[in-house]
């Protein structure tokens, strides 16, 4: 009986250790920019779900038109970007009008990767082409989708 119980707390602690190896891993794995610094106007839609493709034509939506230029909205895009935490910009600037972050949920600080580009609109204004994708797993559960509409959000209050 002993040994049975020595062994289900090997097991157990095999388990611990392996969670908390995964958990240091996700926060200290090296991110290579050029990996992720993807062109959302041309990218393949993946094969997993984690992931959110908005762009004028080909992706999951085709996102809100703009009252201002691109140049303008790359800019409020990228302001409500580096203003959330957790987010940091990892390639490309608003100057180079075409930018890539990575976002780190909260808890178990997963990152995800949100390349963003802007396009005149059809008549006037502007529009975004943004894909977000996570770096671990599958499925990311909507958080991809979560996190654009609420950043859209934020650029309409401020008033575009």
């Amino acid at each position: 009986m002993r040994v049975i119980l020595f062994g289900l707390e090997a097991l157990v602690g095999i388990c611990v250790l392996a969670a908390l190896g995964f958990a240091v891993w996700v926060r200290i794995a090296p991110t290579d920019p050029a990996q992720w610094h993807v062109d959302p106007l041309t990218v393949s839609a993946p094969s997993f779900s984690g992931y959110y493709l908005m762009r004028p034509e080909g992706g999951q939506s085709t996102g809100p038109v703009f009252d201002m230029s691109p140049a303008e909205l790359l800019a409020a895009f990228d302001r409500i970007a580096l203003n959330t935490p957790h987010v940091e910009r990892i390639a490309g600037s608003v100057d180079d009008g075409f930018v890539t972050y990575v976002a780190r949920s909260d808890l178990w600080r997963f990152p995800d990767y949100i390349s963003v580009r802007t396009v005149p609109a059809e008549d006037s204004g502007a529009r975004l082409a943004v894909y977000s994708r996570l770096r671990f797993g599958s499925s990311d559960m909507g958080a991809n989708r979560a996190r654009l509409e609420d950043w859209i959000g934020q650029i309409r209050s401020a008033g575009a």
